[in-house]
Formats: C-alpha cells, sequence, structure tokens
C-alpha cells in the first residue's frame, strides 16, 4: 500500500504539487525505516515526525501522540476516519483477519476545518507559521446535510470536544445509538451514561473486536460488559477480523466518524479529529454498515460473562486499575 502511495507522491511532488507529509513518530517506531525521511525528501515531499521519540521518550510528552488521519486535496477534496497507511488496513496482510474500517470523503468548504488542523499540527512541530488564505477552498458544498469536522487534543482540555460530543449524541438518543470502537476502556462518566440510555429504553448497541490487537486493553474492555449488559446494553463481539472503526450514530440524524476510540487516550491524551454529521442521506448510509456488522458479530451476553474463569476476571480487575494508561 506504501509504495503505491508513495509513487502516486512523488509524481505530484515532481509536477510540483506542494505535497506534505506528517506521522506519528512514536507510533511508526520499528516502522518507519531510517532512511525514509530522505527518500522523500529526495523526492520533493516534505515530511515530518510528530512528536519525536528521542526528544521526547522521557517526558510526559510521550502520551499526547497524533492519532488524526487527515488528507486534503488542494482545500477542495478532503478524508478522515480510522485509516492508517499500513498494508492490514487495505486488507493486503490479513494481521488479524478482516481488518474493519471506515473512512468519509468530504468536499468544498467543510474540508477548510481539517487543512486547518493538518497545518496546526505542522507548525506545532516545525515552528513555522503558514499563510492560511493560501490554502482556502477554491469552491463551496453543494451536499445536502450539515458536516462539522472537529479536532481534539490535550490543548483543547478542559473542553475535550471529542468526549463531548460523544456524550451529547448518547444523552440525546431517544430511540437509538449504535457505536463501533476497537477499545471501550471508558470513565465511569462515560459508563453512567451508556447505562443511563440504555434504562431509559434506548436501544444501546456497541460493537468491539473478538479478535484483539493488544490482549491487556482487550481484558479491559471485556471487564465491563456486565455493568454494560445488565443497564441493558447490547454488546457485539466482530468475529471476522479486528473492528478498527470508531463510529456513532443515534436516531437516524446524526453521527460521527473519525479517529477517537471510546478510551482514555482518545478523550485526554492524544490529538484526534472526527466529523459530526447532521441531516444527511449518509447517516444512513452509516447506520446500515453498522447494522450489516451486528449480522457477522456475535452478542455477548450476561450468561457468556458470568462463565468467565475466576482468574480472568481477577485478572480483568487487576488491569482496570491501570486503564488510564491504555
Amino acid at each position: 500500500l506504501w509504495q503505491r502511495l508513495y509513487e502516486i507522491l512523488k509524481r505530484k511532488a515532481e509536477a510540483g504539487i506542494d505535497v506534505r507529509l506528517l506521522y506519528d513518530d512514536i507510533g511508526s517506531m520499528f516502522m518507519v525505516p531510517r532512511h525514509l525521511k530522505e527518500l522523500l525528501n529526495e523526492s520533493g515531499i516534505k515530511v515530518l515526525a510528530y512528536g519525536k521519540a528521542e526528544k521526547n521518550i522521557f517526558r510526559m510528552y510521550v502520551n499526547h501522540r497524533n492519532h488524526q488521519k487527515i488528507t486534503s486535496i488542494d482545500g477542495d477534496i478532503g478524508y478522515l476516519g480510522g485509516t492508517n497507511l499500513a498494508d492490514e488496513y487495505a486488507n493486503i496482510y490479513p494481521k488479524h483477519g478482516h481488518w474493519k474500517d471506515t473512512a468519509i470523503r468530504l468536499e468544498g468548504d467543510a474540508v477548510w476545518s481539517l487543512t486547518v488542523t493538518f497545518l496546526e499540527m505542522w507548525e506545532g512541530e516545525c515552528g513555522e507559521r503558514e499563510d492560511y488564505n493560501v490554502f482556502r477552498p477554491r469552491r463551496l458544498s453543494v451536499g445536502d446535510g450539515f458536516y462539522q469536522p472537529f479536532s481534539d487534543g490535550p490543548v483543547n482540555n478542559p473542553e475535550n470536544p471529542a468526549e463531548t460530543v460523544y456524550h451529547q449524541m448518547i444523552a440525546q438518543a431517544r430511540h437509538y445509538c449504535y457505536i463501533t470502537t476497537p477499545y471501550l476502556v471508558v470513565d465511569e462518566v462515560m459508563m453512567k451514561a451508556l447505562c443511563v440510555a440504555a434504562e431509559g429504553g434506548v436501544d444501546v448497541r456497541i460493537v468491539v473486536p473478538r479478535v484483539w490487537d493488544h490482549w491487556f486493553v482487550h481484558k479491559v474492555t471485556r471487564s465491563n460488559y456486565k455493568r454494560l449488559i445488565e443497564a441493558g446494553v447490547i454488546i457485539y463481539e466482530y468475529t471476522p477480523g479486528f473492528m478498527h472503526a470508531k463510529m456513532i450514530i443515534s436516531d437516524d440524524n446524526q453521527a460521527v466518524i473519525g479517529s477517537i476510540n471510546m478510551d482514555y487516550r482518545s478523550f485526554y491524551l492524544h490529538f484526534e479529529n472526527g466529523a459530526w454529521i447532521c441531516d444527511s442521506p449518509v447517516v444512513a448510509a452509516i447506520k446500515n454498515d453498522i447494522v450489516e456488522t451486528f449480522a457477522v458479530s456475535e452478542q455477548h451476553t450476561l450468561e457468556m460473562v458470568n462463565q468467565t474463569p475466576l482468574w480472568d476476571k481477577l485478572l480483568q480487575t487487576f488491569l482496570r486499575l491501570f486503564a488510564p494508561l491504555f
């Protein structure tokens, strides 16, 4: 996947287009070849590693990772979602079975938010100021519905936009609220929000992976099942492979797609981004995708939770003590 993308970026750079790549250094540790930056620079591609490991490895900033996934093209076309640049995300390499992910394409003035988010992160790393007006969209939106991209990160706390959006959508739901997330490591406030919604008659369903990429996070995720299921929340585990999609939808009228996991890191530590979508046909497409995912997932029942071996329950309880680190 990367080689194909590199060839495209190289051709664009050679044609005089301003091509930039910003990647998270710690998140890409041991995966990015040492010569990559030199190769890209020689090809005319500007590249920066965000949060360089050698500078931050012994500082608290090591937790302030850039988890955003943004592509901005000419200020008119943008992509965002949960997809990283690796073969497993395109199901070229079945690392954990079928990799389930989502992304959305935006066009028009909604892309401006994505461009600004990228430029702010770029400036923060290189220290050079940009003339943002150069990157403004050249055409206005023509689609129906409302699309609001947003970004989040340590600089936004205590406002914390990503968590606030999730809380509001759960609280405002009157009929249903469906969520997909690779990790379900939530604090007491989010736990209560989910339980209160379900106890109030809202159809709350959450899809998480059956196949895990980090066993300890999977244990903490499962440690939350009992309380949620007892409150009426339906928990599914995605069985074909790894569930990496980050989506939330409620009542056929609003949804969010982005890079945001339901865990402490996404809500409090990482730089994230997403798009809130309202009164758009895209919401129906998101709902259809999630409902189809239910069909290939297994519902985890209270009986299954109660059959968990004692040693596993003790391990889950112990690991929950370290949940904010996950």
